[in-house]
């Protein structure tokens, strides 16, 4: 039997047929000291993807292993069987439209938990390149390892996780996220379950940058759909901080979310989708009548409607 790759990489791909060759190349050209497999996770696209999936394949045998079915099966579900195909140690993420700029990347990380046995994952830096604009956004200058810090906002880029595919498998068996339609997104759960089950490291250091795609899951398009997923990811907040700490950080998680929401409001949206916003918030949480985030978001739209008049 064939000695499995000591890290492999998971790659779910839909639709991406234009960006699916630089993320391919990205994982092609590490330079490692060990061996590295590709798994792709494709999800009976409507373009040329499956296409370019095929290709690689035929070209790199040795190297990148196609998984997919005859019938669209969801991205959640997708992820679970790219995973579960996965067997390295290591487990790397990176979905077909990012792309990995560091050929040290994985040397690197696999140093870092060779040398750390109670680091359970390690991430580093991403640029932002949005795809419309062609602007490449420098990497932000926060970020979480701590539980408490992440229920607040998750500051871990997808595709610059490399992390220990016994705990990847142990957070599935636990949590089953697919019992959670409500959740938007696997990641933010994930990182949140790793942070309370093992140390998370940060190195400094871009390795990737993550491609932003207007319409996707977590880049929807319309501003109603951006809140819709906000709510979604501090509702999955909200579930573990009642499931570890007893709620004791309830009411930071809902002034965040409020926050978000009416900053997103104050520059889109109707005065009454404002109104109606904070009024629930205040009505579920009474305290945040005492924040300035209401009346300052407020004025900010009120501004702003004065602006556009005279312009």
């Amino acid at each position: 039997m064939p000695i499995p790759p000591l890290v492999s990489v998971c790659m779910t791909t839909y639709n991406h047929a234009s960006y699916l060759a630089e993320a391919i190349e990205g994982v092609l050209a590490q330079q490692t000291a060990f061996d590295v497999e590709l798994v792709i996770g494709e999800d009976c696209s409507t373009d040329d993807t499956r296409a370019v999936c095929e290709a690689y394949v035929a070209k790199y045998p040795d190297r990148i292993r196609l998984v997919t079915s005859a019938k669209n099966v969801g991205w959640r579900a997708n992820y679970r069987r790219t995973f579960e195909a996965c067997r390295g140690k290591y487990v790397a993420y990176c979905d077909g439209d990012d792309w990995w700029c560091d050929p040290q990347k994985l040397q690197l990380q696999v140093d870092l938990m060779e040398s750390d046995p109670a680091c359970g994952m390690c991430y580093t830096g991403a640029d932002e390149y949005h795809q419309i604009s062609g602007l490449l956004k420098p990497d932000p200058d926060h970020h979480y390892t701590r539980f408490e810090d992440m229920l607040l906002g998750i500051s871990v880029p997808n595709c610059t996780t490399l992390a220990r595919r016994e705990l990847i498998a142990s957070y599935y068996a636990d949590i089953r996220p697919e019992e959670h339609p409500e959740w938007r997104t696997d990641d933010w759960p994930m990182w949140l379950w790793f942070s309370v089950h093992s140390q998370i490291r940060f190195i400094d250091r871009i390795t990737a940058v993550h491609r932003r795609v207007e319409g996707s899951v977590s880049h929807a398009g319309t501003y109603r759909n951006r809140i819709a997923f906000r709510n979604s990811v501090m509702g999955i907040s909200l579930w573990f901080d009642e499931r570890y700490t007893a709620s004791r950080h309830r009411f930071r998680i809902h002034r965040r979310r409020s926050r978000v929401n009416l900053w997103i409001l104050s520059l889109n949206g109707t005065f009454g989708e404002f109104l109606g916003t904070w009024w629930d918030d205040v009505r579920q949480t009474p305290r945040l009548l005492l924040c300035p985030e209401g009346v300052i978001f407020l004025t900010k739209k009120v501004l702003n409607r004065i602006k556009n008049r005279h312009s």
